[in-house]
């Protein structure tokens, strides 16, 4: 069962991240492991990357490609499984850093039967890590969250950049939507990849399998847990809910998600609090705000995208 593993990158900032990825895709104890990196649009970025390591890209045959311009990273992705011949295709981001068995672990649940398969993404802190952010939304920094399962079991998605489908049925579903991420005009749509599994639930009746010995760490940069950031990216996630569920249909996840916030999660911080602790009062007036301002997200997007 071969793996073709697509890495997309931009900015020539992140050279030193990208390569890092390559590195630890290249210490996988899984051995049939094809890499396919697309450069999106930046000239100048993949001939830095030929001239700094070329003879690295030879060595290990790490296919790379530029796109002719900025597509952005569904397309991007959508490009590398074209490009790719594997039986699995998986995603994974270059500021993540894979553990060594990630691929093996993953392939564990194609095995099993899976169309699609995911692991646990781990905040790699390069910033402090911030004693008032609350493990519920680790999500919105690209983290598995507190309230995601523990065990291996089939789940609606996981996160892109720890994802993987048989390629068949990417190919068949249409690959990314590219209305669902990037930047359009002022919106900042995000979820391409939670709709692409809600498509394939759909359609197969089958989630993603989610394996969480199959760890991903993600980089967690300082501008990721600057408030306005936080508060922006909750706003648009909010909004990118409301135009999932116009083109799919289904936010069930969302909707028992935020009755697990509201309810358990409340319950639990406010007992901690009583009980002396200290670091779960900003965290549950985080929790609050954040997911106001997911709820004013939805809402607006639910008005702006009606017919």
């Amino acid at each position: 069962m071969k793996v073709s593993v697509i890495v997309c990158t931009y900015s020539p900032r992140m050279f030193s991240h990208f390569v890092e990825c390559i590195e630890s895709l290249l210490r996988q104890t899984y051995k049939d492991v094809e890499i396919i990196c697309i450069v999106d649009g930046n000239k100048e970025y993949y001939r830095m990357i030929k001239e700094k390591k070329g003879d690295l890209f030879r060595e290990y045959e790490i296919k790379l490609y530029l796109n002719d311009r900025n597509l952005g990273l569904l397309e991007s992705r959508n490009r590398g499984v074209k490009l790719s011949s594997g039986d699995i295709v998986a995603f994974i981001d270059d500021d993540a850093i894979a553990e060594k068995n990630w691929i093996e672990e993953l392939v564990k649940m194609y095995k099993m039967g899976a169309i699609a398969a995911g692991g646990k993404l781990v905040p790699l802190w390069i910033a402090k890590k911030p004693r008032w952010f609350p493990e519920e939304f680790y999500w919105l920094i690209g983290a598995t969250h507190l309230g995601f399962p523990e065990e291996v079991t089939e789940v609606r998605n996981t996160f892109g950049s720890n994802l993987s489908f048989r390629r068949d049925v990417f190919l068949e579903l249409g690959g990314f939507n590219t209305e669902m991420g990037g930047i359009k005009g002022k919106k900042m749509l995000q979820g391409g990849e939670t709709e692409l599994c809600e498509r394939m639930r759909r359609r197969y009746g089958k989630g993603v399998m989610y394996n969480p010995n199959a760890i991903v760490y993600h980089k967690i940069f300082e501008r990721r847990i600057k408030i306005d950031f936080l508060v922006k990216r909750a706003f648009w996630q909010g909004y990118s809910k409301a135009v999932m569920k116009k083109l799919v249909g289904g936010i069930d996840v969302e909707t028992s998600f935020l009755k697990y916030l509201l309810i358990d999660r409340t319950s639990d911080r406010l007992k901690s609090i009583v009980k002396g602790s200290t670091d779960n009062l900003p965290k549950l007036m985080f929790i609050w705000l954040l997911t106001f301002f997911v709820g004013v997200g939805y809402i607006y997007g639910k008005i702006v995208t009606q017919d």
